[in-house]
């Protein structure tokens, strides 16, 4: 065999277990959660705004610009749900390059994932402490929902695993807002069949076990931008892709037809300044249309503390060492304006 069996991983009983989210967090998520469903279902007219670095590869980092996010919802949270994103997988596009914290919980060494899983929950707990925020991530590992299935508002599944058939069939069994994005070639059927697959019950096996799910109400689209056969980036957020959106919706058998706009990847051309005009054609494309201003329901924003990327090692506190993002003071700004013209 090929496989050489390095460890036994704790199961997601025993790390929850060994790092349990605290009562009141566990009420304090029951409650994000809630507001979030309310604005997928279209019981709350706020607008979502998911939000932070591009890979959460620095714990203190990570809270302090969550902590600095959590003053700011202080003043939007009349208009405006703000979720930190705190993606602790990053998939990569050959297997090369820093996979996330759960993988390496020292970006400069090598990977230790029963560290990296402890790691992740300590993150995520103390992110909620402190910041009074629940979190988004992308759940690149299915097998992986039960280490965090106690601390996420939001899961993301990206444009490499929506065609997954395991990807769709462990969303059906979650109670959490699971925004579903369109694969690299942006064909929008396969994020819609995805949604649909996500949004029903199924019986499947799952971590040694033969399980039943009800399906995921919740489970919606992410246009995120997609790349033709010469590698160029073709931007899917205008008027016309909502539209389009909009009718495919109708064609569906969809309960809570909803999408969220991701600014960046290949809708920038992963150029992270353009985020910024992204977002605002988004928010005037909703002005011009009810049926738009209905569908969309947020947007997805790469941030963090200091503009741009660098290379592991690099030693720039709070700066992306995967994809360039919004630095504070441009993501603090961007903010309060989405929360002015929503």
């Amino acid at each position: 065999m090929s496989f050489q069996f390095i460890s036994h991983l704790p199961t997601p009983d025993e790390i929850r277990s060994q790092f349990p989210v605290p009562v009141h967090l566990a009420e304090l998520k029951k409650e994000r959660d809630k507001e979030i469903s309310d604005v997928l279902t279209g019981k709350s007219n706020k607008f979502l705004v998911i939000i932070g670095p591009c890979s959460a590869d620095n714990e203190d980092a990570v809270c302090d610009y969550i902590g600095r996010l959590s003053k700011v919802n202080e003043k939007v949270k009349d208009k405006l749900i703000l979720i930190p994103r705190i993606y602790t997988n990053k998939p990569r596009t050959t297997g090369e390059g820093y996979k996330g914290i759960v993988s390496q919980p020292d970006p400069e060494k090598k990977p230790d994932f029963t560290a990296g899983l402890i790691a992740m929950r300590k993150m995520h707990i103390r992110a909620m402490e402190e910041s009074g925020l629940t979190a988004a991530d992308e759940m690149l590992y299915p097998d992986n929902w039960g280490y965090v299935e106690d601390i996420l508002s939001y899961v993301a599944i990206g444009a490499r695993s929506v065609e997954d058939q395991q990807h769709r069939m462990t969303v059906s069994g979650f109670d959490v807002a699971s925004g579903m994005k369109n694969p690299t070639s942006g064909t929008l059927s396969v994020m819609l069949n995805s949604v649909y697959a996500a949004q029903h019950p199924h019986s499947f096996i799952y971590r040694g076990y033969e399980v039943k799910t009800s399906g995921n109400p919740l489970a919606h689209t992410v246009l995120r931008g997609a790349v033709n056969k010469h590698g160029q980036s073709l931007p899917n957020y205008h008027y016309e892709d909502l539209v389009r959106l909009l009718t495919l919706y109708q064609e569906q058998d969809l309960v809570n037809p909803a999408c969220i706009i991701d600014s960046n990847h290949s809708n920038s051309n992963k150029e992270y300044a353009q985020q910024i005009r992204i977002v605002k054609e988004v928010l005037h494309s909703r002005k011009l249309s009810p049926d738009i201003h209905k569908l969309v329901k947020g947007v997805m924003v790469e941030s963090y503390l200091e503009e741009g990327c660098q290379k592991i090692g690099g030693g720039v506190y709070g700066k992306s060492i995967t994809d360039p993002c919004l630095g504070w003071a441009d993501s603090e700004k961007l903010i309060y304006d989405i929360a002015e013209l929503c």
